[in-house]
């Protein structure tokens, strides 16, 4: 099925898949190339865009497991400093807003051209997190991040957890929802390729799927490598994901995630993957 959803007022169709550049504006993400100050962010925000970025994901507090969150005030004086910039710069950009926290949404949405609102809780970590998405009405990406019982088959416990939280954001007037299996939160390298083999049964849900994989743990510690060097492993996901249905591929490396998208559009157009 192909979906679109609403950017600001403008329909962004997945017709094709498409690519999400990451930028952190942070010391300490897990992988070091993507930390980014200001004075950066417009060279790289601009490389990411030629390279064919549909969509810049904009984060100033790691997440990474172990990381010490930023106290909010930081996080907004990171965000408003590169926000303020590609709103100037940048005016037509996509602008996703990676934050777990209400408070940083009703202020970025207020002052910014923010479009998408990315959040890895899942609205459980902040209590003003779920009415400041409600409030906003921008499209928000819903993702996985919850604990997993050990023993009890994992995609059926994914899909239950995130087809509920689904239903309460469409019943409160949320209509552009997008799904994160959530990888890397909470899981297990095994679980992580449980998920991944499964990845078609979430069309179920009835929502565009967002896959970001890209140079994580499930590869670097499959394949004894450092974050640095795990582009390879992240082609090979990314890839196998659209094969499965990915709409959205969220990466650090915008131009190798673009010629994926290409080669798998060639590919599919031939009578190859369905």
């Amino acid at each position: 099925m192909e979906y679109t959803v609403n950017i600001k007022g403008k329909l962004l169709s997945f017709d094709k898949p498409v690519v999400m550049g990451i930028l952190n504006v942070t010391p300490d993400s897990f992988y070091a190339p993507s930390r980014i100050n200001t004075s950066l962010v417009l060279e790289r925000a601009k490389a990411m865009i030629d390279a064919g970025a549909d969509i810049l994901d904009i984060g100033a507090c790691s997440t990474r497991p172990g990381a010490e969150y930023a106290v909010e005030s930081t996080e907004l004086e990171r965000l408003h400093s590169v926000l303020d910039l590609l709103d100037r710069e940048l005016p037509h950009a996509v602008i996703s807003l990676d934050t777990f926290r209400g408070g940083v949404v009703r202020e970025c949405v207020e002052n910014h051209n923010v479009a998408i609102i990315n959040d890895v809780s899942g609205f459980d970590w902040d209590d003003d997190m779920f009415s400041a998405v409600v409030d906003s009405r921008l499209p928000y990406i819903l993702t996985h991040s919850a604990e997993c019982s050990v023993g009890e088959p994992l995609l059926p416990q994914v899909i239950k957890w995130l087809a509920g939280k689904v239903w309460i954001l469409r019943q409160n007037g949320v209509a552009d929802v997008i799904i994160d299996p959530g990888f890397g939160f909470g899981k297990s390298v095994e679980q992580n390729y449980e998920l991944m083999a499964g990845l078609e049964e979430f069309s179920m849900l009835d929502a565009p799927l967002l896959v970001g994989i890209s140079r994580k743990s499930m590869i670097t510690k499959l394949l004894g490598l450092l974050p640095a060097d795990a582009l390879t492993g992240t082609v090979a996901l990314n890839m196998y994901a659209l094969s499965k249905g990915a709409d959205i591929l969220r990466v650090h490396d915008v131009s190798e995630a673009t010629q994926v998208v290409k080669i798998w559009q060639a590919l599919k157009g031939n009578g190859g993957f369905r």
